[in-house]
């Protein structure tokens, strides 16, 4: 298989995990209805999909411990991040901890720029600067200071950051194949969602009401978002400009806010709606520059 089609299969699977992970916010918000609030729904599934994952690897000896140190801290960074980002979706507004994640280009170049001294084309400075126009539109509708304000709002904010430094590691070492990449992706979501759950005041357990639906979302989650998309993410980072990772994923903002004011009657403000287009805007033609 060509260069070329490489790319432009690993850009559809972003693509495509982007928009899977735009209705991410369905089963652990049902999680959270059933009593499994805060970081505990997230570790639940993630506990699932490492075990799934585990056995996997050992049914397919594929090893890992011969791999990159910084292949490995990278994946398991990007599980971390996810981590983080799917408590964010249980105690915040879905749409703000979404955008907020998705100011990825920013940090991406920032670290391909000034880090690793890559060439960045001038557009992409210039489409930054316009995308932090949204954001600012999106968070300062209501008059206030333009800053997260909930704890799952910082959550979304600090997981743009961290995916944005796993998805410049596993481009510059990018050895660690899909399957044990995912097994380290899942293992660092798991480390960082029980330091969430052991340090900070991120929601409280209360009655857990688990049924037959608790189990088919708890397990849907695992499966279909955390191993099935991740393995397409995790190869297809590999093969892609880190920024342009960023900006395909953004599809996720779109499925994410449309679903949510349909679903999660979280409805915007013309100005909300103003900044979120923005945004979208800001990633298609950075795309296409």
């Amino acid at each position: 298989m060509s260069n070329d089609r490489h790319v432009g299969l690993a850009s559809l699977c972003v693509l495509g995990a982007g928009c899977l992970w735009g209705l991410y916010w369905i089963p652990v918000r049902a999680l959270a209805a059933a009593g499994l609030t805060g970081a505990t729904g997230s570790l639940v599934v993630v506990a699932i999909a490492l075990a799934i994952l585990i056995v996997a690897l050992l049914l397919r000896r594929e090893p890992i411990g011969h791999a990159d140190g910084l292949a490995l801290a990278a994946s398991a960074t990007g599980g971390a991040a996810f981590m983080l980002y799917s408590i964010g979706l249980v105690e915040g507004r879905v749409s703000s901890v979404i955008l907020l994640f998705y100011l990825t280009p920013v940090w991406t170049t920032m670290i391909t720029a000034f880090v690793l001294r890559w060439p960045v084309p001038r557009l992409r400075y210039a489409v930054i600067a316009l995308g932090l126009v949204g954001l600012v539109l999106v968070l300062g509708a209501d008059g206030g200071v333009p800053l997260p304000h909930a704890p799952g709002e910082w959550l979304g904010l600090a997981a743009g950051v961290l995916w944005s430094i796993s998805s410049v590691g596993m481009r510059v070492r990018g050895e660690l194949a899909p399957w044990p990449g995912s097994a380290v992706f899942a293992a660092g979501a798991l480390t960082a969602g029980l330091l969430v759950w052991a340090l900070l005041p991120v929601g409280s357990t209360g009655p857990i009401h688990a049924d037959g639906a608790t189990g088919a979302w708890a397990l849907a989650a695992a499966t279909v978002w955390w191993i099935g998309s991740m393995l397409a993410l995790v190869w297809a980072t590999t093969r892609l400009e880190p920024a342009r990772v960023g900006i395909l994923l953004m599809s996720e903002v779109l499925v994410g806010v449309v679903s949510s004011a349909l679903f999660a009657g979280e409805t915007l403000t013309g100005m909300q709606i103003a900044g979120a287009a923005l945004l979208l805007a800001v990633g298609v033609l950075d795309a296409l520059g």
